[in-house]
């Protein structure tokens, strides 16, 4: 009795639609057929999954099919008008529709060009100060935090591994003053896999807390290469506020100012949606038009937690940005960097 309603229903939904299913709706919009709004009105109705999965299964397909048909002619519509063809119209995403943010940094801003003149990072921008970086992790690491770690070493040049011990944080970072390093990276664990990196910037800061996400190293990576030791590009995109600014100058200052083009090494910082993604490619010249990428590894996402003044301090430091999600994650068309 149940094999009968549910072939009997399906019978009804391969039916033609009622007369009146197919007046023309002037409201309607173009891509639904009469077919499938009179799908879509009695899909509401049905109480067997089953045959709701087959008519949900219909109606997606004749909206792709009426999809396609909408892109080809579109596609043939601009190759007969050629040059004269309207602009292609931008796609409607959440990074589109970003809300307007007053500390956005346009690329002729005068001000933020007189910033950089002072600020913590402007020797290193003056190419007088090459980077010196002491990479370090929480004080009893795991095994999984220690592969990272070596990837993380062969990453960044002029970077150097030290056990933490049982030293705290205050006092590495006033050991690697003493010994001039110019950064301090620390990467914490949390149920023995790594979650999260602290930059301090020295000698005066600022010192930034990064969530850490979506690790992979080389050997999990598919056709993945093997890096040489030649200094990479850096790329810093889609930095637009001043935080983010602030941001990309910190991350791009862990890396040599004078990277070795011979190696074809390139480090990608990408910003989207306040989420920071880290990739390291070579690119490979397959012929005199065409270059592939071929990506090295590690992966990694970082999200920036708290942007604190000077150096590490939990109880008396001055923190400029730190993360509030019941107040920050109102709107999600609001972004900070």
């Amino acid at each position: 009795l149940q094999h009968y309603f549910i072939q009997s229903n399906l019978r009804m939904s391969d039916e033609e639609p009622p007369e009146d299913a197919g007046i023309a709706d002037t409201t309607a919009k173009p891509s639904l057929t009469p077919t499938m709004k009179y799908h879509k009105l009695s899909l509401q109705n049905r109480k067997c999954k089953i045959v709701k999965r087959e008519m949900f299964t219909k109606m997606k397909h004749e909206k792709n099919k009426e999809k396609k048909k909408r892109k080809k002619a579109d596609k043939e519509m601009r190759e007969a008008l050629g040059d004269a063809a309207p602009p292609k119209p931008v796609p409607k995403t959440i990074d589109s529709m970003r809300a307007d943010d007053v500390t956005m940094v346009e690329p002729d801003d005068e001000e933020v060009e007189e910033d950089t003149k002072i600020d913590e990072f402007a020797s290193y921008f003056d190419c007088n100060t090459p980077p010196k970086i002491l990479i370090t992790t929480n004080k009893k690491s795991s095994l999984e935090t220690r592969k990272f770690l070596d990837e993380l070493v062969n990453v960044i040049p002029n970077s150097e591994y030290v056990k933490r011990g049982k030293t705290d944080m205050k006092d590495l970072v006033q050991q690697s003053k003493d010994r001039e390093f110019t950064d301090v990276v620390v990467i914490n664990e949390d149920m023995k896999k790594p979650n999260s990196i602290i930059v301090c910037h020295l000698p005066d800061g600022p010192t930034a807390t990064f969530r850490l996400t979506s690790v992979r190293l080389k050997k999990q990576l598919k056709r993945h290469g093997n890096a040489t030791n030649h200094r990479p590009e850096v790329i810093l995109n889609n930095f637009k506020t001043r935080l983010g600014h602030s941001v990309g100058r910190m991350l791009g200052a862990l890396f040599h100012f004078d990277p070795e083009f011979r190696g074809r090494n390139v480090v990608t910082f990408h910003n989207q949606r306040d989420f920071i993604f880290f990739r390291r490619h070579r690119y490979v010249f397959k012929n005199d038009k065409k270059v592939g990428l071929q990506e090295l590894g590690p992966r990694l996402t970082l999200k920036l937690r708290r942007l604190q003044k000077g150096t590490f301090d939990t109880t008396e430091g001055e923190y400029e940005w730190y993360y509030n999600h019941k107040q920050m994650d109102v709107n999600r068309r609001t972004f900070f960097l």
